[in-house]
């Protein structure tokens, strides 16, 4: 489920907390990397069941319809082909879907307004229409109605992040991230007609290159800030805010003990992080600072890398 561009996220984020608050606790650290990663599974499901609660308010909504004493043609003869997609019936009848969002209590019942709200914003889009009026009537026009769902109402929705925030502080930035697995996951579920279970780790090899990433950037961390002291000029030194020495340590980590990444994608990766999570500059300075002081760890016989391609470094246009 999560890429290595979210693993250093995650590290990223739990390393400049326990530098902040001034805990040393690699074992502390590294629970909460774990913790934190668990939770972006949580945020899978938590999000695909709104479908189910989405469904139920067409329920209602029909059945209303149907109890009034004058319906309309409309109310009496209802359109049931949303309430009848065959995806979400496979959804919320798969066990281990349902079993997970109960034992961690991954609910939409206190957030039935913001419900009723997705649920009158999505009967009222053009993809919606063309849904209900079309003719044919296959799971794959099913599944690619949640897929529309998921694109067209979830993303950049302030009433979703106000809920997330409330239920838990590490949702809010795994929210795009979280829905494109769920539109894979879909369309997953287009082929093989169930609903495919992903491990919170695409291998195991990914937990442990972030367990291992943590510990050596905290590990060595003094160490790390005195080496980017002694390369920065005093204008440098000013301007030099934590973000950017937090994720200068992390870089020089992994392009220390990671043999196996290529240098290239270990300074692309911490460049791109820096432009969300700190200043405009800084993807320029964090790609030239952590690329000096790389070099001179691979001049050294510090840092080796072993394979093609493996020592290129990487240098962006200003």
């Amino acid at each position: 489920m999560l890429n290595r561009r979210l693993i250093r996220i995650k590290s990223f984020k739990v390393l400049y907390a326990a530098v902040g608050s001034g805990s040393n606790s690699l074992e502390s650290a590294q629970k909460e990397l774990l913790m934190s990663c668990e939770k972006t599974r949580e945020l899978f499901y938590f999000l695909l069941n709104i479908t189910g609660a989405i469904v139920n308010v067409a329920e209602d909504r029909i059945e209303a319809g149907l109890k009034k004493f004058h319906p309309s043609a409309q109310e009496a003869n209802p359109n049931r082909k949303f309430v009848n997609n065959k995806y979400i019936e496979i959804l919320l009848n798969d066990a281990e879907f349902g079993k997970f969002c109960r034992k961690r209590a991954l609910n939409w019942g206190e957030y039935d307004v913001f419900v009723k709200k997705i649920y009158n914003s999505i009967i009222s889009s053009d993809y919606y229409a063309a849904y209900m009026a079309s003719d044919t009537n296959s799971f794959e026009e099913d599944c690619d109605l949640i897929k529309s769902i998921f694109e067209e109402e979830f993303e950049d929705n302030d009433g979703l992040s106000a809920i997330l925030e409330e239920m838990s502080l590490y949702w809010i930035d795994d929210v795009a991230y979280t829905i494109n697995i769920i539109l894979n996951n879909i369309e997953l579920t287009k082929k093989i007609h169930k609903i495919p279970h992903s491990n919170v780790f695409f291998k195991e090899e990914d937990k442990d290159y972030g367990i291992k990433l943590l510990g050596e950037s905290l590990i060595n961390y003094d160490e790390y800030m005195s080496l980017i002291s002694k390369n920065v000029s005093n204008w440098d030194s000013e301007r030099l805010v934590s973000t950017d020495a937090t994720l200068i340590v992390m870089g020089i980590a992994e392009a220390t003990y990671f043999p196996n990444i290529p240098i290239k994608v270990t300074i692309n990766e911490y460049v791109e992080i820096s432009k969300f999570y700190s200043t405009p500059n800084s993807r320029i300075f964090v790609n030239g600072l952590l690329d000096k002081i790389i070099q001179k760890k691979i001049a050294s016989g510090e840092i080796v890398k072993t394979g093609r391609g493996l020592l290129n470094g990487t240098k962006i246009d200003k």
